[in-house]
């Protein structure tokens, strides 16, 4: 008897037979040209996710080789009322890779010319998903705008999407991420319910007198607000110069970021200012950074340290600490829209619905 596995992959080849798209249509133009042309145009807006409608899964980086994160996806999916397709090339495998570039690009490709599906969920990040930029037929992207959800290397598919087409892009969690009741109610009011909603931490006391889980620090205080802009710190730097990332003029920069030393932190922050990105903010928000502790002894400095050196300068409003990253529990941000922060509260506010 076929397993659960071999079932999905066999009415998985049988769906996206017709829909594959080539990458011979991906580059008509420059990627420069192209996002000089979307920011022109502003953020377009997909439709929000309705009991019913079929979310494609697609693994643009790492292959994910435990199923049980995949089928836990499934139930899920089936018990929000929604359909799961799966992409043809889902279960591929080439090294660290789920499959080839090509056939990973041709999944995305797919998925957003089906018009079947509504939503498109990344499975899981690590790494690989900027490989993918050139392949992708940015056509089918413009034509048939929906939803894109994930984070971390999926950072560089929401910034380029929002780049070359206009496409306000999801960043939150992946199909993989653990679905509690802190995303799975994020997800629905900003992808369900086009809520302008207020991200504020979760305030926990617990049995303590005070809360200590999930605090913010201001880094330097008032308001500000503009297009939010942003994702894995480590991601971002990678595309700098690759005509994949968005104008940053005037926006509201959020950054996050895992497992990273805190002196390659510091030249990625330098990286942004020497390509001018830092100096356009009109606002910055850093979430988190797990596992990135300075070490033994007293030869590092900390991430508050980097935060205050390359951040404060700025003079503009700037909190630390927002539910952003690699956590079990984050927002669902919209990226492309306009936001206001209050660094002093350590909010962040939507000032439009981010889907139709």
């Amino acid at each position: 008897m076929p397993t659960r596995r071999e079932l999905l992959k066999a009415s998985s080849l049988a769906m996206f037979g017709s829909l594959m798209a080539g990458p011979e249509t991906a580059s008509s133009h420059s990627p420069d040209a192209q996002a000089a042309g979307a920011a022109a145009r502003g953020p377009v807006k997909p439709a929000r996710l309705r009991q019913g409608d079929t979310v494609g899964l697609v693994m643009p980086s790492f292959a994910q080789w435990d199923p049980v994160p995949l089928d836990i996806l499934l139930d899920t999916l089936t018990a929000l009322g929604l359909k799961a397709k799966t992409g043809r090339h889902i279960f591929d495998r080439r090294g660290y890779f789920a499959g080839r570039d090509e056939d990973r690009a041709a999944d995305v490709n797919a998925m957003f010319a089906d018009p079947d599906v509504r939503a498109i969920h990344c499975v899981r990040g690590g790494w690989g998903a900027a490989r993918l930029l050139p392949l992708l037929d940015w056509s089918a992207v413009s034509q048939n705008p929906k939803i894109l959800v994930g984070y971390s290397d999926i950072t560089a598919l929401l910034l380029a999407c929002y780049a070359r087409t206009g496409l306000v892009t999801f960043h939150g969690p992946v199909g993989a991420s653990t679905w509690n009741a802190f995303n799975l109610d994020w997800m629905k009011r900003v992808l369900w319910n086009a809520e302008a909603a207020t991200f504020a931490n979760a305030k926990e006391a617990n049995d303590t007198l005070v809360p200590v889980r999930n605090r913010t620090q201001t880094i330097t205080e008032g308001k500000a607000s503009g297009r939010l802009l942003g994702g894995n710190l480590t991601v971002l730097t990678t595309i700098i110069g690759s005509g994949y990332l968005p104008d940053f003029k005037d926006c509201i920069l959020f950054l996050e970021d895992v497992e990273e030393a805190p002196y390659r932190l510091d030249r990625m922050f330098t990286q942004l200012a020497l390509a001018g990105i830092l100096g356009k903010a009109k606002g910055i928000v850093w979430g988190t950074c797990d596992k990135c502790s300075p070490g033994e002894g007293f030869g590092s400095l900390t991430v508050p340290d980097i935060l205050a050196d390359h951040v404060r300068p700025l003079g503009v409003p700037a909190y630390a600490g927002a539910m952003i990253g690699h956590v079990d529990r984050q927002f669902t941000l919209p990226l492309g829209t306009q936001v206001e922060i209050d660094a002093d509260a350590g909010t962040m506010t939507m000032l439009e619905s981010a889907v139709l």
